[in-house]
């Protein structure tokens, strides 16, 4: 018999109520990621180099006596040194590149060697090249002002360039010091990760995070290592070439090689000025050079890629770039272990489903 008044507790109000209750916790976790989204990124590089560099902090940290703040402390004035230290010089040295270069064309004592018949033959920008390379040796600065639009956009675009550089090293910076702040609390930072994981996951929670730290040290070895190697090798062939400003076009080889773009952009162009303005002898090594330096990543990536990881390397490097192609340099990392994670619950699954059920002799216990 039910009461006045009495409110029944029906299936369509318990799901008018765990929908409110779901509603609710949605919207507060959609309002928290609003608020945390400024800092995702800052946050995830922090935790990708605390990961990467883990392994050489704890044998820092054992040489220090276990020692952790000191520990912790080196790391992060070695990591913000390595990442400002040849920003400076470098922006010191194209600042006063630059001023100088002004100063020259000015007073017309740039003198730049006038180009060699061959130009000409170039496909499709032969002649054009000729004609201004031609005009400026005779001339620079008369030929500079004939392209006052071209020059004010292409100012303008590496301003906006430098500024981007900026903000990133700074971003960077402040990664560096959260990957510091991780490194400080890796026991409890870990122990947290690990119930988080178990909790999600179940018993294969654990195994999963120790696949994503691997894969993180996997990719930061074998992409940007092999794009420093690439940059040194291309950065030595071009300094044996006499290219000017070797310097600074390594640097722009170690970018491009890091977003998974050949080495050729860069080296196949110098190659051609090579060609105007050295021997023949000394152009074709360049080439040949060149040619090795942006093909040897094919040969390296095997190698390096994957190491340490139960994953396949093509899944790995599949992860990486199609990480990067939508979410950036950090796709690079984000985008490898989610394949990888992905790839790991695909063949768990797989490996599940062709498992015999034992049979009904095997299951039976034994009569006494």
């Amino acid at each position: 018999m039910n009461l006045p008044g009495h409110r029944q507790n029906t299936p369509t109000r318990q799901a008018i109520e765990i929908a409110i209750r779901l509603g609710l916790v949605f919207l507060i976790l959609a309002w928290c990621l609003q608020i945390l989204m400024p800092f995702i990124s800052i946050v995830a590089w922090g935790a990708i180099i605390a990961v990467a560099i883990y392994s050489p902090y704890l044998k820092l940290l054992e040489k220090l006596g276990g020692r952790k703040k000191l520990a912790v402390t080196l790391v992060a004035v070695i990591g913000i040194a390595v990442i400002l230290v040849p920003v400076f010089s470098l922006a010191g040295s194209m600042v006063d590149g630059a001023t100088r270069l002004g100063n020259e064309i000015s007073s017309g004592q740039v003198t730049i060697p006038p180009p060699t018949d061959s130009v000409k033959d170039w496909p499709l920008i032969g002649k054009k090249t000729h004609a201004f390379w031609l005009s400026a040796s005779t001339n620079l600065r008369a030929t500079l002002e004939q392209y006052p639009e071209q020059l004010s956009v292409a100012g303008t675009r590496l301003l906006g360039a430098a500024t981007g550089v900026g903000i990133g090293v700074l971003q960077f910076v402040i990664s560096t010091l959260i990957a510091a702040v991780f490194l400080l609390n890796a026991e409890s930072v870990g122990e947290g990760l690990r119930k988080t994981a178990n909790r999600l996951t179940g018993q294969k929670g654990e195994d999963l995070l120790d696949m994503s730290a691997s894969t993180v040290r996997s990719v930061a070895v074998g992409v940007i290592g092999i794009a420093f190697i690439q940059s040194v090798l291309g950065g030595l062939g071009m300094l044996f070439a006499g290219v000017p400003a070797a310097g600074l076009f390594a640097i722009v080889i170690l970018v491009l090689a890091i977003a998974q773009l050949p080495p050729l952009l860069v080296l196949g162009p110098i190659a051609v000025y090579v060609f105007s303005v050295e021997s023949s002898t000394v152009a074709v090594t360049f080439l040949v050079w060149s040619l090795l330096v942006s093909f040897s990543d094919a040969v390296l990536k095997p190698i390096f890629l994957g190491r340490g990881v139960d994953v396949p390397m093509l899944v790995i490097l599949l992860g990486a770039i199609g990480g990067m192609i939508t979410s950036g340099i950090v796709g690079l990392f984000t985008g490898a272990i989610v394949l990888a994670l992905g790839y790991s619950l695909f063949r768990e699954w797989v490996e599940i489903g062709n498992e015999s059920p034992e049979s009904p002799a095997q299951t039976a216990e034994p009569q006494s």
